[in-house]
């Protein structure tokens, strides 16, 4: 008979056994050694058990030489880590937490055992991040003393810890764990039980994505990598994370997500069987779907699919001079980008004193960098010099490349393509900004479409490194080859990418972002959890709800509404809940109020 919870049957959780002495074991293990709790460590191997000791003893020796330690402390923390091969040392455990192997067999034989040696008022954690607490607890005789208590990788510098109650959990236990959470120096975040939980679950629906996409040949591997580091600001780009995490261990996880939600976008691309099933499983094989130099190292070693460095690429055209279209940020950030870059910049405008205007903006942006050391007065003078501003598009005549940022609507961009047919010089290469448009029905609108190619910057374009270069199935070889040098040239960092929906950083973010709406929408978890576990989970900038207000609520809606049109899946449809907010006018900071209030300024 399960044992009734009572406030006094909670003593403090000073003794801990942690059962799976991996990676994660032991990083949990040392976590709570050095905050001062008995740790018994548990595990089958003898080996696995001292190599837990070893990498404890190292852990420990760097943190005295870094000075975080002293010699007594680490001697103090060692001595409260004792190891065994024998579940029954767990037998005197406040806590019990296992991170055994995510197979329900295997940890539910572990729990199954603890009910005959644990006290009554010990409670289970699981470390599991896909499989059902719920599902654990049933087969438990204390269910309500079962909870999911996830630590991320690696634990001790990992600050985000997901406290997992299922429907039988007492809430006590989920009380008892929060605080040891918050003793250990961790941020718990509470939440329900479903595969994946907040971070993984939305984490492995873009890490999914990005494989399908690669397997799609859509984009090279580095160039995927890249976007995602470059264009969100990201730690690690999906395709070296996967390698990390474990192409075999990512498939798992998707697998339990796909059989709860039956959603398309958690359906495992079939590359991540492929892999796993030959043994490529990233980095603790040596490979995945990059080669590394040797089995668990990180430097990753060329092979067949490297891009050769310094490798020719096809002649291209000569670009001296540049015609930006547009007088709003985007557009005069460009121009600033290429006048700092040597280029002569023509920067048009529907009208004279917009142009003017636009390039004012650009003298203060030039005025700020010479009053933080970035470039000297005479640098910002010579730059702000080379900019002439145009209220006609006819002072595109004479330029090598016009571009536009103009209004992300598809009729506007097309009339402006058809004047930059009339006005542009034969073999002047003509450019699109555009994040979420097809390229190819701007290059219709011309009378030289393999002259017209997508250069998506990213905002603030002065800061931003990324370029998507978009080629269509129309766009010459010597205009591609023309824009990847000028990226070179304006120091930023080109990805090649097709020309459909979203490209490569739209296309991955924004189901991401989808996602942790439909998680609120569905009263799963807050917003102020869901950005705090991508922060400190998935060491994201910003939270998916935090990037939502800054990127514009109604903009965000237009990308999800192209994508869903493009790939007709129905886990693309826009959260009702972004359509809600956005009928109401609540489009993020410019209004004042999106996902969260603002001061108005």
């Amino acid at each position: 008979m399960a044992t009734p919870l009572s406030d006094t049957s909670l003593s403090p959780l000073k003794t801990v056994a942690v059962i799976g002495l991996g990676t994660m074991g032991t990083g949990i293990a040392e976590v709570l050694a050095r905050a001062g709790r008995e740790v018994i460590g548990i595990d089958i191997s003898e080996a696995q058990a001292a190599q837990a000791v070893t990498a404890l003893e190292a852990s420990t020796a760097r943190a005295v030489r870094r000075e975080r330690l002293t010699e007594q402390e680490r001697e103090d923390v060692l001595s409260r880590f004792r190891t065994f091969t024998d579940l029954a040392a767990a037998a005197d455990a406040d806590l019990v937490i296992e991170v055994t192997p995510e197979s329900y067999d295997i940890k539910q034989q572990v729990f199954r055992a603890l009910d005959d040696i644990v006290r009554p008022e010990t409670i289970l954690a699981t470390g599991t991040n896909a499989l059902s607490v719920t599902r654990l607890a049933a087969d438990s005789a204390r269910p309500e003393r079962v909870l999911g208590l996830h630590f991320f990788n690696p634990a001790p510098a990992m600050k985000l810890v997901e406290v997992v109650s299922s429907v039988l959990t007492a809430p006590q236990a989920v009380a008892a764990v929060t605080d040891l959470a918050i003793e250990l120096g961790k941020e718990p975040v509470a939440v329900g039980d479903r595969p994946g939980f907040v971070a993984d679950g939305l984490l492995f629906g873009y890490l999914n994505q990005a494989a399908a996409m690669y397997e799609a040949k859509y984009a090279s591997r580095e160039d995927i990598d890249a976007a995602m580091k470059l264009g969100c600001g990201l730690p690690m780009g999906p395709l070296a994370l996967l390698d990390l995490i474990g192409v075999d261990t990512a498939r798992t996880v998707l697998e339990a997500m796909y059989a709860e939600s039956h959603d398309r976008l958690h359906a495992p691309a079939p590359i991540l069987k492929q892999l796993s099933e030959a043994g490529l499983t990233g980095r603790k094989s040596g490979r995945g779907f990059y080669s590394y130099e040797t089995s668990n190292s990180a430097s990753v070693v060329r092979d067949a699919l490297t891009p050769l460095e310094g490798a020719a690429a096809a002649p291209g055209r000569t670009v001296r001079s540049v015609g930006v279209a547009g007088s709003g940020t985007m557009a005069s950030g460009i121009a600033e980008v290429f006048a700092k870059a040597g280029y002569e910049v023509v920067l048009a405008a529907r009208s004279e004193e917009k142009a003017q205007a636009a390039k004012a903006r650009i003298g203060k942006s030039l005025s700020r960098s010479v009053d933080k050391g970035r470039m000297t007065a005479e640098a910002a003078a010579g730059t702000l010099d080379r900019i002439t501003p145009a209220g006609s598009y006819d002072a595109f005549e004479d330029v090598d490349l016009a571009l536009e940022a103009v209004a992300e609507d598809l009729e506007i961009k097309q009339q402006l393509f058809a004047t930059f047919d009339k006005v542009c010089k034969p073999g002047a290469i003509l450019a699109t900004t555009t994040s979420s448009l097809p390229v190819v029905a701007c290059a219709r609108a011309t009378s030289r479409p393999q002259d017209v190619i997508g250069m998506h910057f990213f905002n603030p374009a002065p800061a931003m490194k990324l370029v998507e270069v978009v080629r269509t199935v129309l766009t010459a070889d010597d205009v591609h080859a023309t824009v990847r040098e000028v990226c070179a040239k304006i120091r930023k960092h080109p990805v090649d990418c097709g020309d459909r929906a979203g490209f490569i950083v739209n296309a991955l973010l924004f189901p991401y972002l989808n996602n942790a709406i439909k998680m609120v929408q569905e009263h799963y978890a807050t917003l102020d959890d869901i950005d705090a576990a991508m922060k400190l989970g998935g060491g994201y900038p910003m939270g998916p709800f935090e990037l939502l207000d800054v990127v514009g609520l109604d903009v965000s809606l237009a990308i999800e509404k192209v994508l869903h049109r493009e790939f007709r899946d129905p886990g693309l449809a826009p959260a009702p809940l972004l359509e809600h907010l956005v009928a109401a006018g609540c489009l993020g900071r410019k209004t004042g109020r999106g996902f969260r209030e603002y001061a108005r300024r």
